[in-house]
This record gives C-alpha cells, structure tokens and sequence, in this order.
C-alpha cells in the first residue's frame, strides 16, 4: 500500500507555470506506475498525464500535451507534474494516482488503486 501527499497549488496568472509534487510513502513506490488527474467542479476527473514506473514512458491527455511534463525521482520517492503555459481553463483539484497495473500506461481513474488528498491549482485570466 502506498500513501500520496500532493504539494500545496496555488494561484497563477494565465500563461504562468506551476510545479506540483506528489510524495509517496512505503518503499515500493518505484513499482508503481503513476498519474496525474484533475477535476473541475461539475466535471467529471479527467486525464492528464502518467508515468510508467522506471520513468522511461509517458502519457498525456489532449489538453495538456506540448504544455505538461509528467516526471518522478523513485530515489525521492517523488512524482512531479511541470504545468506551463497555465490556462484559465486548466484549473481544478489535481490528484495524483498510483496504479499496480502496468502493463500499460493507463488514462482511466478506476485502473488507480490509490490517490492522493488533491490540491487546488487557480488560474487566472
């Protein structure tokens, strides 16, 4: 079992970055594949990005693609989400995942058997 603790988020203006921080606890986080979801409110969690567990392969949703850069420290235990080019449209409650599952790099929330407490990120225009 793995225990995720995001980052604080925070206001940005639009066309901002923003990194956030995800730390896992437990000694197995290097197995894991990871990802990063958000929810808007009245929106269903969506996509973002994700991470196999060697940080050799990465995934992200249509959205974010060219402006996010998923990456992970597995020595700090650590994954990371690099948000540039920030949109009024990319706020909401980021989650971080973890999923044993890893066949595959998978962009649906139910493959993700842990998460954590998510952190509100604010854009504005």
């Amino acid at each position: 079992q793995v225990q995720l603790v995001e980052s604080r988020g925070g206001l940005v203006q639009a066309g901002g970055s923003l990194r956030l921080s995800c730390a896992a606890s437990g000694r197995t986080f290097s197995t894991y594949n990871m990802g990063w979801f958000r929810q808007a409110p009245g929106k269903e969690r969506e996509f973002v990005a994700a991470i196999n567990w060697r940080g050799s392969s990465t995934t992200y949703g249509d959205s974010v693609r060219g402006r996010f850069t998923i990456s992970r420290d597995n020595a700090k235990s650590t994954v990371y989400l690099q948000m540039n080019s920030l949109k009024p449209e990319d706020a909401a409650v980021y989650y971080c995942a973890a999923t044993t599952f890893r066949v595959i790099l998978s962009t649906t929330p139910t493959s993700y058997q842990y998460w954590g407490q998510g952190t509100q990120v604010t854009v504005s225009s």
